[in-house]
């Protein structure tokens, strides 16, 4: 039998007690990655791509495309790895599609994925009149679909959501969305660094809506933009974009410390345009695989 002496079983006992009365030991249990960061190295070499996000330390991944690969290819090759995939990024014309619907859950059931994320409203269509009920109307009927599958469908933000909207009827697009959606069949893949982009807190979308945020991208920035009434134009906040926890304003311990109301379940790792994709999620996985919060 294992013993243990009196002084490590109280100095044990209380560094629990500590931890669950001021949550400093919680931690990502495993960080995940969005591969639209490797996009370019994927479309070279598919599977030897995924091998180099394994073999630095990622064990989910969230796909923004399959390259011309079958489900069961890529059901195989994530095996094969060591790597499993809870989610992936569908453009609207599919998610508003019935038939293409179908065929994108199947697929997803066969790599074994139980989300399914929107990430992308154009801006052709975002600024119609009273488009973004119309669009939570679109999104409803998605989610009972996969719901029905076993899949939970979600939609993914940047920053032009958390500002007033004529397709809004002058509200906040994202306020919409989470107003009139079902909070059953739709969630929110909820990017980090764009809505910290905005201007907003995270933390109060997670006291307004408890448990609406399963999944979440995590990625640095190193500067919020000056206030403006208007979005700040996307590809000029791209250059602020950075790796997690380097040269970075975002308050990681601070927002990981609510994952628990804001019903985390999955952290994507992502930069958008790095100059160095492999260096950069490298640099990124280390950060969060050591945080504490």
């Amino acid at each position: 039998m294992l013993t243990i002496d009196r002084r490590t079983f109280i100095g044990t006992c209380s560094a629990a007690v500590l931890a669950a009365r001021y949550g400093f030991a919680a931690s990502i249990k495993n960080v995940g990655m969005q591969l639209y960061t490797v996009r370019t190295d994927l479309a070279k070499d598919f599977e030897g791509t995924l091998a180099k996000v394994a073999a630095i330390g990622y064990k989910e991944v969230e796909f923004a495309g399959y390259f011309d690969h079958t489900p069961q290819q890529v059901r195989e090759i994530l095996k094969k790895h060591g790597l499993v995939s809870p989610s992936a990024h569908l453009d609207f014309a599919t998610v508003s599609n019935p038939e293409k619907w179908k065929q994108a859950l199947d697929g997803a059931a066969t790599i074994g994925q139980t989300f399914l994320v929107n990430p992308w409203i154009d801006e052709s269509m975002r600024n119609e009149p009273g488009v973004w009920k119309r669009i939570a109307d679109a999104y409803n009927t998605a989610g009972a679909a996969a719901n029905a599958h076993g899949i939970q469908f979600c939609y993914h933000n940047h920053n032009f959501e958390f500002y007033a909207s004529p397709g809004a009827d002058g509200k906040q697009p994202f306020d919409v969305l989470l107003e009139s959606c079902d909070p059953k069949l739709v969630k929110m893949e909820l990017d980090l660094c764009w809505i910290s982009a905005a201007g907003k807190d995270p933390l109060e979308y997670f006291h307004r809506y408890p448990g609406r945020f399963p999944l979440v991208h995590v990625k640095g920035l190193r500067k919020v933009p000056a206030a403006s009434p208007t979005p700040v134009p996307i590809d000029k906040v791209l250059p602020d974009v950075t790796d997690v926890g380097h040269d970075d304003v975002v308050d990681w311990k601070r927002i990981f410390a609510k994952a628990k109301e804001a019903g985390i379940e999955h952290y994507f790792v992502e930069h958008d345009v790095p100059k160095d994709p492999f260096a950069s999620v490298t640099a990124s996985y280390e950060y969060l695989s050591h945080l504490s919060f």
